[in-house]
């Protein structure tokens, strides 16, 4: 598998030895909250203001992350309604292996935003 060429990462970081859980692994919460921010970064400007995270519809873990391992995210809107953005996610890791770099797959998410006003309430997207 290769790094898409046709999309941008929202997000690029190295997975690190303080980000491991009990099994040696990255601690799925660490992936969880990095996939959040991408998402949040795309929601926030779909909306043009803050936004919320109130769901997340689904997220699924298809391998572990490893110590060193360079995550890529990409996030990308799948609907737009009145108050709220829905961003899909896709998680990607570049992992040296034997001299060669293997691109893996290893999560995928669906998230919901709300946009909100400075008081905390929703509000349309097409406010501004």
């Amino acid at each position: 598998m290769e790094l898409p060429t046709d999309k941008h990462a929202v997000l690029r970081i190295m997975a690190r030895p303080s980000d491991v859980n009990i099994s040696g692994d990255i601690f799925g919460g660490w992936l969880m909250s990095q996939c959040d921010i991408a998402a949040g970064i795309v929601a926030r400007k779909i909306a043009g203001g803050r936004v919320v995270t109130v769901s997340v519809k689904e997220f699924q873990f298809l391998a572990p992350v490893l110590i060193a391992d360079i995550v890529s995210i990409y996030a990308t809107e799948s609907r737009v309604g009145t108050t709220s953005v829905t961003v899909d996610i896709d998680v990607l890791v570049e992992r040296l292996a034997e001299n060669e770099t293997q691109t893996l797959r290893v999560a995928q998410a669906q998230i919901v935003f709300v946009h909100i006003d400075e008081n905390r309430q929703p509000k349309n997207i097409n406010q501004q």
